[in-house]
């Protein structure tokens, strides 16, 4: 698919798990829950995307080299749902998400897993968002995807734009009769909204881990970001109320 290619690393069976789409997206909410649930879960890579088109970095971590988009899973444990996490530190270009989308859902469908999920940001008022305790909302491809978030009260996404690949999962996911759900928490835009991915570990906790996944540590990162941006606001604000540089009183009159 446009020479978008998945490389296995590691064998591992993937019957029946659920795949989290861990791609960039508002206030990173994906890739922070990506990230917590690859180091929450001791997940190990077993595969790598890549392509012609991706950037050409490699992303160095404890001294090991990186493929800008990884596959991370977790072996089968009785009474715990498996996992698979893809995750990217790039945003991708338009012209290249509905390939990535759909080499992801192949990928899925060939390894016979069950269910997709894209954790979202959704766009909320600048001002507002910092203090905001909000709704997760939900929307799935499928009447049994729709069902599994009615079942956990989980609020319907009912209007607006999904957009990116979690957007094109969603249409191919209907296309094809297969469960892909999206979880949207409203999320800061300007910067890493970790509040905002907390309320969607919550919730995929609920769905299906069967785990005490804690989100704790996110809050508290969420409150650690929330202080400095707070703090940066305070200082811009005492500054716009003083001059800019020296003034001299005569040449303004």
């Amino acid at each position: 698919m446009d020479g978008i290619q998945i490389y296995e690393l590691r064998r591992m069976d993937l019957r029946g798990a659920t795949v989290i789409d861990g791609f960039p997206s508002v206030g990173l909410v994906s890739s922070i829950v990506a990230n917590y649930l690859i180091n929450a879960l001791n997940l190990v890579q077993i595969g790598i995307m890549d392509s012609v088109a991706f950037p050409t970095v490699s992303l160095v971590r404890d001294g090991e080299p990186m493929n800008p988009v990884r596959i991370y899973g977790g072996p089968k444990q009785e009474g715990r749902d498996q996992l698979v996490v893809f995750i990217s530190e790039f945003q991708p270009p338009p012209n290249l998400i509905k390939a990535i989308a759909s080499t992801v859902l192949d990928w899925t469908e060939d390894q016979k897993c069950n269910l997709l999920v894209c954790p979202e940001g959704l766009i909320v008022d600048t001002e507002s968002a910092v203090d905001r305790q909000s709704e997760v909302y939900g929307i799935g491809s499928t009447d049994q995807a729709n069902d599994l978030l009615r079942k956990n009260s989980v609020m319907p996404f009912e209007e607006g734009v999904i957009t990116g690949v979690a957007g094109v999962l969603l249409n191919e996911g209907r296309r094809r009769d297969f469960d892909v759900i999206t979880l949207l928490s409203e999320a800061h835009p300007d910067y890493p909204d970790a509040r905002a991915a907390a309320r969607v570990i919550e919730v995929i906790d609920k769905l299906m881990l069967h785990t005490e996944l804690d989100a704790r540590p996110l809050y508290e990162e969420a409150e650690r970001i929330e202080m400095q941006l707070k703090s940066i606001q305070h200082q811009t604000d005492a500054a716009a109320k003083k001059p800019s540089g020296p003034v001299r009183p005569s040449m303004y009159g």
